[in-house]
């Protein structure tokens, strides 16, 4: 009866939870569509009047009572104050900070030399006694050395060839170059420049330097450097621009519609002006228009149904569920920012191409997947065809909706590692590309005369919108990975810190697992990079994946260092607990500090269902009968490739240890048989990994492990006393 009951109760809850999942589902469908539509609301809203626009007027209208033409008054002032000139103001202090910038630069680079020098004399006293060579300093350390000395923007901004100059050229030359740098830069910065003027002046500054006597490759470099620190200087005053421009509309006079003013004679054209006075007053029909609204519905509906194609096709609970609020999420903001600039009252421009188009298809690739971003970037591009309907003669705005579509599926493509940022900007950047290419398309095709500047308004448009895509996209992530548990790269960082309580209880604890933890790291990491994969995800799960043995650490063999085995004491049953449980022990330490989810799924899975064979063997020689499964983790098979990865990397690492004398050949054909015999185990089966990755993965292993074991096989060459010393 007990039972019965029991299992009511089950059937009844799960019964609930889809319930539940299924109503929260449809209020979030039920969202999107009320945003959908209130944002294309007013662009299908059709004005309906006792007057028919641009055509004669039946009667003639007069003006009940006195108001203000708004819009006449607001043309006005705004003629008045496109008619005040762009105020700016001279900055002589950023050229003050570029003339410093340059001899600081040099300065680096003269006391670079004199620290090699010093370390030359230095080198050359320590090894007289062995009379050794003395090595220089690669050109690449003496690079590396100068980049410590300069700031990240210098670095990024300089390229490696004014670098290699500077580091190669003596200090007499460098302090003539820096003299000559340093006053024609002055020179050209005490002037005006405006932003349109950087290049001109950066043609002067090299031109003053083209006949400084200084070897020819210094002089270049120089030029390059005296050209970086030229910048603009006479900025446009926007506060005192916008001052002038207020007292100029200030004395421009509101113009009235007075009572009784005539606003269109019978015959008369009702033009724009007119049909703006005519809402103005109050003189509209006001019969409300049901079919466009009808059709509206019919339209927000039928995008609704291609998000819940997907998101019912795909169902995967919880999983769906969060997918589902983080779509919800970006298309959401991207419709509001859709809204704000159609909203933006330009006419003399199709202000639309200004939209980041790709923000919603890079945000929902990083955060969801490539499938969702298509499906969003079409719901966007759709929706954008109304919502910027004013900027075209019709219903529909095609041309932004074909410029969205390219703009973020180019964004899907270029998008290639989101883990970096780096890679955001770059993506955006080609974004920009694609998006000036088509708006070219879109305004040559109907074969439209444009002026130069306009065109290029209208690429400056394209670049502003690949480039804020990048740009919002970098900056809304922090919010999406902390507001929805996403595992961010900065969460990761943080985690590997050394300092971190887990990580020291692994080092204190189990010293011989934390220095196993870390060889594991480096050879996951490498694999995982090698193949795409994520490697700081799986390096920072090695740190934590044994954490499980800090339960009994004198039972793992890496910790007893001379000590003896205690399983040489114990029956294989006992032994085999005591082994399979520390990854269980494992997920539950990191459960209860709150890790994230990835991790605690590493330390339980790197095992996956595996056999202990030498406990296995030893069970079997004791002569009782024994069952397999008895002696294999209880799983589950590792889910991601990370974590496929690190179960090779474990295994590898602690097998090639074990080693006397590893050499290239024992340590290729060690990997080798690990991952054939996790291969034939079916490990691999739930990881998505393919064996063209394997391989990939068997070759990048044996090339760390190699790196790693390369000085233990030369040992033998070191004098007996050294070897001694280095063993100790």
């Amino acid at each position: 009866m007990n039972r019965t009951k029991k299992k009511n109760d089950k059937v009844l809850l799960k019964t609930l939870q889809f319930l539940n999942r299924r109503f929260a589902y449809w209020i979030i469908f039920l969202i999107i569509g009320l945003v959908l539509f209130s944002s294309m609301y007013n662009n299908v809203k059709p004005i309906v009047l006792d007057v028919t626009k641009f055509e004669p007027s039946k009667e003639t209208i007069r003006s009940p009572f006195t108001i203000e033409d708004v819009n006449a008054t607001e043309r006005a002032r705004q003629e008045a104050a496109n008619e005040v000139e762009a105020q700016y103001v001279l900055k002589p202090e950023i050229g003050q900070n570029r003339v410093d910038l340059i001899r600081s630069i040099y300065d680096s680079a003269i006391e670079l030399q004199d620290e090699l020098m010093e370390l030359n004399i230095q080198s050359q006293v320590e090894n007289t006694e062995e009379e050794l060579d003395v090595k220089s300093p690669t050109l690449k350390e003496k690079v590396d050395w100068l980049k410590e000395k300069l700031t990240e923007n210098v670095i990024v901004d300089l390229s490696n060839s004014t670098l290699e100059t500077l580091v190669n050229s003596n200090k007499l030359d460098l302090t003539i170059a820096k003299d000559a740098a340093v006053t024609a830069v002055n020179n050209v910065m005490s002037k005006e420049i405006l932003n349109s003027e950087v290049e001109s002046a950066r043609d002067r500054v090299e031109e003053e330097l083209r006949f400084v006597s200084i070897p020819e490759n210094l002089k270049i470099a120089t030029i390059e450097l005296a050209r970086y620190a030229i910048t603009q200087n006479y900025f446009y005053d926007p506060e005192k621009t916008e001052e002038m421009r207020q007292q100029a509309e200030e004395n421009v006079d509101p113009v009235y519609i007075l009572q009784g003013q005539i606003i269109v004679e019978e015959g008369q054209l009702v033009n724009q002006k007119i049909w703006e006075q005519l809402e103005l007053i109050g003189l509209v029909n006001t019969d409300f228009p049901y079919m466009p609204f009808i059709g509206l519905i019919i339209f927000v509906s039928a995008l609704i149904g291609v998000i819940y194609s997907y998101f019912n096709e795909n169902r995967r609970n919880e999983t769906t569920h969060k997918e589902l609020i983080i779509f919800s999420v970006i298309l959401v903001t991207s419709i509001v920012i859709m809204k704000g600039i159609s909203s933006i009252p330009i006419k003399q421009y199709d202000i639309s191409f200004v939209f980041p188009a790709a923000l919603c298809a890079m945000l929902m690739k990083i955060l969801l997947n490539d499938r969702l971003g298509i499906i969003g970037t079409i719901v966007l591009a759709t929706s954008a065809a109304v919502i910027f309907n004013g900027q075209s003669s019709g219903s529909f705005h095609l041309t932004i909706a074909i410029y969205i579509i390219f703009s973020g599926l180019a964004g899907i493509a270029f998008l290639s590692n989101q883990n970096q940022r780096s890679k955001i900007f770059q993506a955006g950047l080609f974004v920009s590309a694609i998006n000036i290419l088509v708006i070219i398309a879109m305004l040559f095709i109907p074969n439209t005369k444009f002026s130069v500047s306009q065109y290029l308004i209208y690429g400056s448009m394209g670049i502003f919108s690949g480039i804020s895509s990048a740009v919002l996209t970098i900056g809304f992530l922090p919010f999406f990975e902390a507001g929805f548990g996403i595992l961010s790269t900065m969460k990761l960082i943080e985690l590997s810190n050394p300092n971190h309580p887990l990580l020291k209880k692994i080092l204190t604890e189990a010293p011989g697992t934390y220095h196993h933890s870390v060889m594991v790291a480096n050879l996951a990491d490498s694999a995982c990079e090698a193949i795409g994969a994520n490697g700081l995800l799986a390096r920072v799960a090695c740190y934590y994946h044994d954490i499980g043995k800090t339960r009994r650490p004198n039972f793992f063999i890496e910790n007893q260092m001379n000590a003896g085995n205690p399983h040489d004491h114990l029956p294989p049953e006992t032994s085999r607990d005591i082994i399979i449980a520390h990854a269980k022990d494992g997920a539950e330490i990191l459960k209860k500090h709150h890790m994230p989810k990835e991790i605690i799924d590493v330390a339980m899975q790197h095992h996956g269902t595996s056999l202990l064979k030498y406990f296995y063997h030893k069970a079997k020689e004791s002569g009782k009968e024994v069952r397999e499964e008895d002696f294999r983790y209880p799983g589950p098979k590792p889910q991601t490739k990370e974590t496929a990865i690190i179960s090779i990397a474990d295994s590898v690492e602690a097998a090639v240890r074990s080693m006397k004398n590893p050499d290239k050949e024992k340590i290729e054909t060690l990997v080798k048989n690990i991952i054939k015999d996790k291969l034939k185990d079916d490990q691999f089966s739930e990881s998505n990994l393919t064996l063209k990755e394997l391989k990939i993965i068997e070759q990048t292993l044996c090339e760390t492990l190699h790196g790693i074991f390369h000085n233990r096989i030369e040992y033998p060459k070191i004098k007996e006393k050294g070897e001694n010393n280095a063993r100790n």
